[in-house]
């Protein structure tokens, strides 16, 4: 009891046993995670972003959407039917950072590729309340002007290869010409677009 009492009281003991047992508890749960192909293996289909697409990503992260926004559903019914299937971990293999996020000031949006028209996405982007009145999302509309010159395009590709993900000489070889010239806004619709589609909804 006394032994039990000095760490107790010890703060900085106390402390360093619960680094302890929190980094044994993480390492029983992840480590097995990475000898598992359901985890490491992608779903059937799975392709890697298109240049505008990961360009898209990034104007996804910039803009602090991850902040609101979550991508991984949950297998809860509640969430489901909502949402639709919930996320595989095959499904997020090629991303780096993933952007699964915790917080959801506003909906999920691991399925939302689809779902809605790109002028919609446009609309909504530019002023959600033209669509949405009640929404608490900040308007986007410099995304309308400002516009993409592909210069950071082919070492991002580059290094989301040397990650893992299979892009191809021609994918680097065309990634300049493929968002050259479009608009932030067209990259992130055509991000938001794919999120969720290779795994068929079931609501």
């Amino acid at each position: 009891m006394k032994q039990h009492e000095r760490v107790e009281k010890n703060v900085g003991l106390l402390a360093l046993f619960m680094v302890i047992a929190v980094s044994i508890g993480g390492l029983v749960q992840i480590v097995p995670l990475f000898f598992q192909d359901m985890v490491n293996e992608p779903v059937d289909g799975l392709k890697p972003y298109t240049a505008l697409q990961l360009e898209g990503r990034d104007i996804y992260i910039r803009e602090g959407c991850v902040q609101c926004h979550s991508q991984m559903i949950r297998p809860f019914r509640a969430e489901t039917e909502r949402y639709g299937h919930y996320s595989v971990a095959g499904e997020s293999v090629y991303e780096h950072p993933f952007l699964w996020g915790s917080k959801r000031t506003g909906p999920d949006l691991a399925r939302v590729g689809g779902r809605y028209s790109d002028d919609w996405h446009r609309a909504h982007l530019y002023n959600p309340r033209n669509v949405v009145p009640e929404s608490k999302m900040p308007a986007y509309p410099w995304l309308v002007e400002n516009k993409l010159d592909g210069k950071d395009t082919v070492a991002k590709i580059e290094a989301m290869r040397w990650l893992g993900v299979p892009y191809t000489d021609e994918d680097i070889k065309g990634a300049v010409t493929a968002v050259k010239g479009k608009t932030e806004m067209e990259a992130l619709v055509a991000y938001l677009q794919v999120l969720g589609t290779y795994i068929k909804n079931k609501r």
